[in-house]
């Protein structure tokens, strides 16, 4: 498992430990809710995080058909 893989720990991270410390109604983001909020964010980061893995694979399966790769 490459390091890269580790960022995917981040959204679940969010998801499941983020609402037992944030279960809250108050301040309102956006119009929603706090724990709303912060499961959207975490959604979102989630899309991000997964595009930052699969060019990152891209990237070393491109340099490993190159023969570069250790």
């Amino acid at each position: 498992m490459r390091a890269v893989h580790t960022l995917a720990l981040a959204p679940v991270l969010m998801v499941l430990v983020g609402p037992f410390f944030l279960n809250r109604v108050t301040p309102f983001m956006l119009g929603m809710p706090f724990l709303l909020s912060w499961l959207t964010l975490s959604l979102v980061l989630t899309s991000i995080v997964m595009a930052v893995i699969y060019y990152a694979d891209q990237k070393a399966e491109s340099t490993q058909q190159d023969g570069h790769a250790k």
